[in-house]
């Protein structure tokens, strides 16, 4: 039984308006750039197929998601997509192959457990992410739930947030381990402390600007040293304000954030925003002081236990699994633990970031039954939180029964992938058919449980996958051999983002599509054979040789057979037919 509850004013007027405009579209009265624009502000995303396929994008706010919510994600799919959801890198829920004269009433059935897909796509303020373990990791020095939270109600609406010169991003971490991957966002925060003269500690925040991926990865630039809890929010919004006087309007391909330190320099940029900062006071909008949402839920860290040695987490973190025994490998992988309250957390796998409407109903259930929080992780997985050590066999029982206790969730076996060619106008190679591979190419290797290693593959240049910032990535690319088009992929080596520091993954070299999952297993071979104790991969990179050293043990993977020896190589993944790269308009840079 959903637990439906009254609609929110302001999102049963973003519904109305929805229909309104929808029945003038149709009735060919609004024209179909106005009606695009409309569409996506309203989240709602055109697919590769055309015609009325939809895909609808749900704002999940620092991933954090309840029970009736994942209950009314199984519906959705039931009754409007094909069956299942999708999990996002950026915690969002996506579902695709919904009809457009549908859109209204998922609206308002989404609507009724309080969810919203308002700005999830378009030139706007994006879903604001925030570390799944925000409130429950031994290392933050402030939860930022609720500071994500107050940013999520500030700019949703925002008039300034309505028609940007691009998409605007907003990460948040709680500490410079920086699991929310604020490193590479058009605003990064990361919680941090100083130390002030009279030896008292502060809490407050690193802001970090004009990070981006896409074709052109660009990292992000600390504004100052140190920005106090009551001028974040002040902070925020002058950022947001120079972008839309700033931005390129004319050309969608130079307009996101990064751009400006190009066109402007970085210390111009820094100048204005903190000018900005300085006279907001004077606006209607200045959100200063402490938001009430922080002031109500409250932002304390969640602290270290006593004599309790944390669970490593981050990227390149070492994992070792002590046994074959499945709950004790689950817990070797999954289970975070060093909380001074007490509590342990939990990862449930979700493959391919798909969850089918059978698994949000049992994990709907699951979360009732123990009474505990649910967040979506920025590796397309599911985390349960507040849990006792009691709990844990029984979580895991119950998701082994769904097919979500795989141990190593966010480890090798972990392969994120964005959509793809399968829904995708811009993607020219099927990203999810070659993360499926990898996968089963790591179990059949035995490397699937190998710890402190990602790969993350896009199916295209424009790294919805984040390829970038993955220890191995992939992006999708068509190829020529024997005069044929074929599906192919860049190979790139040695991502990372952590730490307050970034590093973009280096070209390695390019391969034909079907013998990526052979380069990944040689890859991952390597690194568990070579790495040293507590090594993360980067390092084994650099002290290996580098990108072109692991390359050249690759180099007899990049090659083409001929079509009548081995025909597959010329058919992507998951398709039937001869490889032919077709893409469509982009509503990406709409």
């Amino acid at each position: 039984m959903l637990q439906e509850r009254e609609i929110d004013p302001e999102m049963r007027a973003d519904i109305e308006k929805f229909e309104a405009q929808l029945a003038r579209y149709h009735a060919g009265d609004l024209e179909e750039d106005a009606f695009r624009v409309f569409r996506l502000n309203n989240g709602i995303y055109g697919q590769r197929q055309g015609g009325t396929n939809q895909m609808v994008r749900v704002k999940i706010p620092y991933g954090a998601v309840a029970p009736e919510q994942l209950d009314m994600f199984a519906h959705v799919g039931d009754t409007y997509s094909r069956g299942w959801g999708h999990l996002t890198t950026r915690q969002n829920v996506q579902f695709h192959f919904v009809e457009l004269a549908d859109v209204p009433a998922v609206l308002r059935d989404l609507a009724s457990v309080g969810l919203t897909t308002r700005e999830a796509c378009g030139d706007t303020v994006r879903n604001v992410m925030g570390c799944f373990l925000a409130g429950a990791c031994p290392y933050e020095a402030l939860d930022i739930s609720p500071w994500a939270e107050a940013a999520f109600q500030h700019f949703l609406h925002h008039p300034l947030a309505q028609r940007l010169p691009r998409k605007f991003k907003i990460n948040f971490s709680g500490c410079e381990t920086d699991c929310g991957q604020a490193m590479f966002n058009d605003v990064g925060v990361i919680a941090t402390a100083r130390t002030l003269p009279d030896g008292t500690r502060e809490a407050g925040f690193r802001v970090f600007v004009a990070g981006g991926l896409g074709a052109n990865p660009h990292p992000a630039l600390a504004l100052e040293e140190f920005t106090a809890r009551e001028d974040l929010m002040t902070t925020l919004e002058s950022i947001l304000r120079v972008f839309s006087n700033h931005g390129n309007r004319d050309n969608k391909l130079r307009a996101r954030m990064k751009w400006l330190v190009d066109t402007m320099g970085w210390e111009e940029l820094q100048a204005r925003i903190i000018k900005e900062r300085k006279l907001l006071v004077a606006s209607s909008t200045w959100p200063g002081g402490i938001p009430a949402a922080v002031e109500k839920a409250g932002d304390a860290p969640a602290g270290l236990g006593v004599n309790v040695v944390p669970t490593p987490i981050g990227q390149g973190t070492p994992v070792t699994l002590r046994s074959n025994d499945p709950f004790t490998s689950w817990d070797d992988a999954n289970v975070v633990r060093g909380v001074a309250k007490g509590t342990v957390s939990a990862m449930a796998y979700a493959k391919l970031g798909d969850i089918t409407s059978a698994q949000w109903r049992a994990l709907a259930s699951i979360q009732r039954e123990l009474a505990a929080e649910v967040r979506i992780t920025n590796r397309q997985n599911l985390v349960f939180r507040g849990l006792t050590e009691v709990q844990l066999p029984v979580l895991h029982q119950r998701l082994e029964a769904i097919g979500m206790a795989e141990p190593g969730a966010e480890l090798a076996r972990d392969v994120v992938a964005c959509p793809g060619a399968d829904t995708c106008n811009l993607a020219v190679t099927q990203s999810r058919g070659l993360a499926d591979a990898i996968g089963a190419a790591l179990t059949d290797a035995g490397l699937a449980d190998v710890g402190g290693v990602r790969t993350n593959i896009s199916g295209c240049t424009n790294s919805c996958g984040q390829h970038h910032i993955s220890d191995i990535g992939f992006f999708g690319a068509e190829r020529r051999a024997h005069g044929q088009s074929a599906p192919g992929y860049q190979l790139l080596l040695g991502g990372y983002v952590g730490q307050e520091r970034i590093h973009f993954g280096e070209k390695a070299l390019r391969l034909p599509a079907k013998n990526a999952p052979e380069a990944a297993v040689r890859v991952v071979r390597r690194f568990n054979d070579e790495r040293q104790p507590g090594e993360a991969f980067r390092a084994w990179m650099d002290r290996s040789g580098g990108v072109s050293a692991i390359a050249d043990g690759l180099r007899d993977l990049d090659e083409f057979p001929l079509p009548d020896d081995a025909p597959d190589y010329y058919v992507d993944y998951g398709e039937t037919g001869p490889y032919v790269a077709e893409t469509g308009a982009s509503e990406c840079a709409t």
